[in-house]
């Protein structure tokens, strides 16, 4: 079946799904394989279930009698495919994001900021791969007016990948830090990769926001039309903030102090006059690392005539609700969960904001961080050393990787979460602040209902 074809039928079936054990009347099924499973062997069940078509690729599937059975040569690829016809045949101007930390908070409140004055599409949850962001492409519709798309990566080339299905107008790295180095090889492999989204932008002469802070990305960015924001006083930034204090919520300022004139007709971005007025904003933020997060957003927002109060309030009203620096408050203890990610940048940056917090008895729950490769016994010493700076009651530290550490005596080791569990059960911690920080494989989240 040729692309057009298929399209034409996605018209009149829209919704997509990949999962037979959820298909909505009339969606499109496809059968995606992984690593232990086919999802072939689940089509003619996706069309009893109701399913309009079901799309795959393994003949032996095929029933001469049922035309509702699409072959196709790889599905995955049909269903990027199919993403990237559909984004061309409807233009919507389209931010691509990526980055090593604070992608998805950024992402949220970018589409946050732009919900005030546009229809926006944005990534839901993570769903940030090769085949989240298809998936997500193919929920735009007419009605909407821009949409934010999230990419991931963990290996070279990914991004390349996902920028040629997505085809960004607009880019945005939000940092590049030490994460994944086993799949890229090195912090070098990181910055090629995630700058990847750059290279696309400056073939297609797309504009980048860049946070004019950071000189892995300012070193990168020859060649491009940039937006810059950023903390540093510079004569070209659009949006400049200062941290007023986090504790524990970010506050904040911002103020624009450029004018630019975007030119994406297919958005109302025209700026004639910036309102230059200094604006405070109190987040629901834990960490004086989101600030970089929220200044994009208000770049962003600036950059397409979101009225600064609008931007300001949208800023304020974003809750975390994805266990990424917020605040959880017990019967017992007060807790900031940020468990969904860890690598060194974010470990670093988590510690250093959570000894600057003001609180009588203070405890840390740490997992172990993941893919690091040679360096991860380096890595981990280092969380270790900064540690030991901090001075914090108590310290949990959870996974195989910690034990390999030269640590003090007092620190307690956990080889799972299981352990943690069990310790909580016995000795519960009561009237801390606790910190609980790792990637997502420790299943720390666990505690939290626990403590």
């Amino acid at each position: 079946m040729e692309m057009k074809e298929l399209y034409e039928l996605f018209l009149q079936h829209p919704t997509i799904t990949t999962d037979s054990r959820d298909v909505p009347e009339g969606s499109m099924f496809f059968a995606l394989k992984g690593d232990t499973f086919d999802g072939n062997a689940y089509a003619i069940s996706a069309l009893e279930k109701g399913a309009a078509y079901a799309v795959i690729d393994e003949k032996e599937y095929t029933k001469e009698s049922n035309d509702r059975l699409i072959l196709v040569e790889d599905v995955l690829t049909t269903l990027q495919q199919l993403a990237k016809y559909h984004r061309v045949h409807l233009g919507t101007p389209i931010i691509g994001i990526t980055g090593t930390n604070g992608k998805t908070t950024t992402k949220e409140l970018i589409s946050a900021v732009l919900k005030k004055k546009y229809n926006v599409l944005y990534t839901q949850g993570n769903f940030n791969n090769h085949i989240g962001v298809p998936k997500t492409l193919l929920q735009l519709t007419k009605e909407h007016d821009i949409a934010v798309i999230e990419m991931g990566a963990n290996h070279p080339g990914e991004i390349k990948t996902l920028v040629e299905i997505v085809l960004p107008d607009f880019g945005i790295i939000t940092n590049v830090g030490k994460a994944h180095l086993l799949g890229f090889g090195s912090f070098e492999g990181v910055i090629r990769t995630k700058g990847e989204l750059y290279d696309f932008l400056r073939v297609l002469q797309g504009t980048v926001f860049i946070n004019n802070d950071n000189p892995h990305l300012l070193g990168i960015s020859n060649g491009l039309k940039l937006v810059k924001y950023g903390q540093k006083d510079a004569k070209d930034l659009l949006v400049k903030g200062e941290l007023v204090e986090c504790n524990p919520f970010l506050k904040f300022e911002w103020q624009t102090s450029s004018t630019l004139t975007p030119q994406l007709s297919t958005v109302n971005c025209q700026l004639s006059t910036v309102n230059c007025q200094l604006s405070t904003v109190q987040t629901r933020l834990i960490g004086s690392y989101n600030l970089d997060n929220a200044l994009a957003a208000a770049c962003i927002g600036t950059f397409f005539n979101v009225p600064a109060t609008d931007i300001s309030a949208a800023l304020e009203e974003y809750t975390p609700s994805n266990n990424r620096s917020q605040l959880t408050i017990t019967q017992d203890n007060k807790l900031v969960v940020d468990a969904y990610n860890a690598n060194p940048t974010s470990m670093r940056a988590a510690l250093d904001n959570f000894r600057l917090i003001k609180a009588e008895h203070k405890m840390c729950i740490l997992g172990q961080m993941g893919e690091l490769g040679d360096v991860s016994e380096e890595e981990h010493q280092k969380v270790i050393d900064l540690l030991g700076d901090c001075g914090f009651e108590k310290v949990w530290l959870v996974g195989e990787n910690f034990a390999k550490t030269a640590h003090p005596a007092h620190y307690r080791l956990f080889a799972n979460v299981e352990e943690v569990k069990a310790a909580i059960a016995t000795e519960k911690p009561q009237g801390y602040l606790i910190l609980i920080k790792g990637s997502n494989s420790n299943k720390l989240v666990q505690t939290v209902e626990l403590l």
